[in-house]
């Protein structure tokens, strides 16, 4: 799936200042390097359905063994196996007698009070990949956990390593074990070493994103062939909100449009991101916020949602808008399936100007088949002439009036939002009996 960097920020993939992200919700890695690969999993997500459905079964294979993964490998133990490589230290003797230790203890107690911590922390991180290799024997593998643990097999399977496996625990070790079990992981075993740490990085990814499953109760989207593209969801809520109302989606070739009004808070902007964010998590083989999923595999995703001007540039905020759109049309020309979110159009102009555009760009889009669109606004009056083409579905969320309080179900309704409630906000804030007293 073809995303930009604007699209990411407008879903709320990552973190920006001190906003919650939905990168942050999701990630429960256990080392620092899994959290990094993670976030690289999450800027690229994949381009065929087989990735997809392989990292899938990857996670699901994760959660049947959940219960049983190593404790041995910690975000400490990675952290003192890479400093072990950083240190300067003496000698460590490659053999060592009784004699020979307890003179590089005598002769060198600071090297050898770091060798033997170290040495301990390596025995439980090949000790943690043993066991990795024996959780999954029996298991059959998914291509991309097949390719990861056969490269592991391949770099724990030295004699060297009897040891580990002979012994329960690094403390059964005699000190002069533990001295030549060092000897050859400093000086015979740097690279593999850092072959394992990136490996655990993707493993620890991959746990982080199947714990996430588990935790937030997502479910796996299921991906079908279609010509054309598909969106069918029941119960679909953001990750990001504390009490969710929850809404299905249905966008396909017959209505591949969604025409999106309601008040301001009333929700547009949320259920706009809880698809956008959904459908990314899907092409990353991510479980997501649902009860069901369906959908085709996507070929892009554009969102015109958070448009800034560009004060250094010159630049306005309807000149900006424009140029989105512009980048919108130039990449979805191409005939391949693209989903297009875009919230509030052409708020930099005024509402004549704004109705006009908006008009010309809907009617455009409207042509094309191949891509699906959600659009939110305020210019509900532009929906009337809008009826006449049969591929654009109507849905708003409905805001009421209680007590002279606003109230926000956040249920998406059929058909086009009549609210004007500007004037009751400003007032129900006090803005009006403020400029009157002045």
């Amino acid at each position: 799936m073809d995303i930009d960097k604007t699209t990411l920020a407008d879903l709320l993939m990552f973190n920006s200042g001190e906003d919650m992200s939905v990168f942050g919700k999701l990630d429960l890695c256990s080392t620092t390097h899994g959290s990094e690969q993670l976030r690289i999993n999450f800027s690229t997500p994949l381009k065929t359905r087989e990735e997809i459905v392989a990292v899938q079964q990857t996670l699901q294979l994760i959660i049947k063994k959940q219960q049983q993964w190593p404790a041995h490998i910690s975000n400490g133990t990675v952290m003192v196996v890479e400093k072990f490589y950083d240190t300067p230290i003496s000698l460590i003797p490659a053999h060592p007698s009784a004699m020979e230790t307890y003179s590089y203890k005598l002769l060198h107690g600071p090297d050898f009070a770091l060798v033997t911590y170290s040495a301990k922390h390596c025995f439980d991180f090949i000790k943690g990949f043993q066991h990795l290799l024996g959780l999954f024997a029996n298991e059959d593998l998914p291509a991309p956990f097949k390719k990861v643990m056969n490269e592991i097999a391949q770099i724990t399977g030295k004699p060297q390593f009897d040891i580990v496996n002979k012994s329960l625990k690094s403390e059964q070790l005699t000190k002069a074990q533990l001295l030549e079990f060092a000897h050859f992981i400093r000086y015979n075993f740097k690279h593999n070493m850092m072959g394992l740490v990136i490996l655990y990085a993707q493993l620890d990814a991959w746990y982080g994103m199947a714990k996430a499953v588990q935790e937030f109760g997502l479910v796996f989207p299921e991906f079908v062939e279609h010509n054309e593209p598909v969106i069918a969801a029941k119960g679909l809520y953001h990750l990001l909100v504390q009490e969710p109302v929850a809404y299905d989606v249905q966008l396909n070739r017959k209505t591949n449009f969604l025409f999106l009004t309601g008040a301001n808070m009333a929700g547009k902007s949320t259920f706009i991101k809880s698809v956008g964010a959904s459908v990314f998590l899907a092409h990353i083989g991510m479980g997501v916020p649902a009860k069901q999923m369906t959908l085709t595999l996507f070929d892009g995703m554009l969102s015109n949602i958070n448009v800034v001007d560009n004060i250094a540039k010159g630049e306005s905020y309807f000149y900006n808008e424009v140029q989105r759109i512009k980048a919108t049309i130039n990449k979805i020309s191409n005939g391949k399936k693209w989903l297009i979110l875009i919230d509030e159009l052409f708020k930099g102009t005024n509402v004549q100007d704004a109705m006009k555009c908006s008009s010309t760009v809907i009617e455009g889009l409207l042509k094309m088949k191949n891509s699906l669109f959600i659009l939110s606004t305020h210019l509900y009056e532009i929906g009337e002439e809008l009826k006449k083409y049969p591929n654009i579905d109507f849905k708003y969320f409905e805001t009421s009036v209680v007590d002279g309080q606003l109230h926000f179900p956040y249920h998406l309704k059929d058909g086009i939002s009549n609210d004007r409630l500007g004037y009751l906000i400003l007032k129900r804030e006090g803005v009006v009996e403020m400029l009157e007293k002045m």
